[in-house]
């Protein structure tokens, strides 16, 4: 297989699969400014370097393997200026272009820094990969500057030149319009040239990591809002890694995994019950949105069973029966009084 050239894939793809959408890429050029990073076709903005690196293409085509050249613009030829006549000559013969310079002051008496007494450095310790833990297919390994996708766990962390581990235990830099990084001393003005610097160390591939880490469950905050039709929840977490959502006819359960081993976990019991078939959720970048199909056009007096809850605010039915406005009261059998007296 050969890997995509488009920036934000560089997936390994073959030729006979590479259909029209198969790419998802950036079709614009990376923006760096006060410290936020982005690309000039994106609107978002993100402050870590992996996040940025990790922002979806809003662009999608066909995988490539042509290598984009930046337009270059030939400056034009400076203007040869005249000689510039001297000055004077002096007896000697010797010409003087210029203002003749004053005399330079006497530096003054250098004082000798007192010795810095050297830090203590810690050393720094190497996340290594659970082998116990499954690596599903296509992860690619999270060290900065490897790159390299999971095959198998003979090619991928056996004896092999695939097994070995090229990566940058620094950060990147980004200075004056070089790029490079500061375990490194090579610096790149491109910035596909930059993600290109072969990693400076050599070690084993982190796939998965490790999961002696104490993992922290969080609270993330909440809302919620409904339609005649459907309820909407709103959980608000960012940096997600992965989330799964359960749909029961009268419950829901959310496994959010972050980075930095935080995770929200929760089941919400529902206030009556849901279209499991015809529910879904979407995962966004600061929040995860569940959309849930009502079972009847009810209105729901909480997102939760309560007993506390006495009157609510429906919705109005159009004809004689209905319930806000109606003249006579319109009882369902599957009513919120009926699910209460349960």
């Amino acid at each position: 297989m050969v890997k995509c050239t488009h920036k934000g894939c560089g997936k390994e793809f073959k030729e006979e699969e590479n259909v029209d959408n198969a790419c998802q890429y950036h079709a614009g050029a990376p923006v760096f400014h006060e410290g936020l990073k982005g690309w000039s076709c994106c609107k978002k903005r993100v402050d870590d370097f992996d996040e940025f690196l990790a922002i979806p293409g809003c662009t999608h085509g066909r995988h490539t393997t042509e290598i984009a050249v930046a337009p270059t613009t030939a400056k034009p030829a400076a203007e040869e200026k005249p000689a510039a006549a001297a000055a004077h000559v002096t007896k000697e013969g010797v010409e003087v272009y210029g203002k003749p310079a004053a005399a330079a002051a006497a530096p003054p008496a250098a004082v000798a820094p007192a010795p810095e007494k050297p830090k203590e450095e810690k050393p720094q310790v190497l996340e290594e990969d659970d082998e116990s833990i499954p690596v599903p297919e296509g992860t690619t390994c999270k060290r900065r500057g490897c790159g390299r996708v999971w095959k198998d766990a003979a090619t991928s962390r056996g004896e092999g030149a695939e097994a070995v581990c090229h990566y940058h235990p620094g950060a990147p830099i980004f200075h004056e319009g070089s790029k490079g990084w500061s375990c490194c001393p090579r610096k790149v003005l491109d910035f596909d040239e930059f993600l290109k610097i072969e990693g400076c160390k050599e070690g084993k591939h982190l796939f998965v990591g490790s999961s002696n880490e104490t993992e922290e469950l969080v609270d993330c905050r909440t809302d919620w809002y409904q339609t005649q039709t459907n309820v909407i929840l709103s959980i608000f977490a960012k940096n997600k890694e992965d989330t799964k959502v359960k749909f029961n006819s009268d419950s829901v359960e959310v496994d959010i995994k972050m980075k930095g081993n935080k995770r929200y976990k929760k089941t919400f019991p529902l206030f009556t019950t849901i279209d499991v078939d015809n529910s879904k959720f979407t995962v966004l970048s600061t929040k995860l949105e569940i959309n849930m199909k009502k079972t009847s056009g009810i209105s729901w007096a909480s997102l939760e069973p309560s007993d506390a809850i006495k009157t609510w605010t429906t919705f109005g039915v159009l004809g004689t029966g209905g319930t806000v406005g109606s003249k006579e009261m319109y009882y369902n059998a599957d009513s919120p009084l009926d699910f209460i007296k349960k």
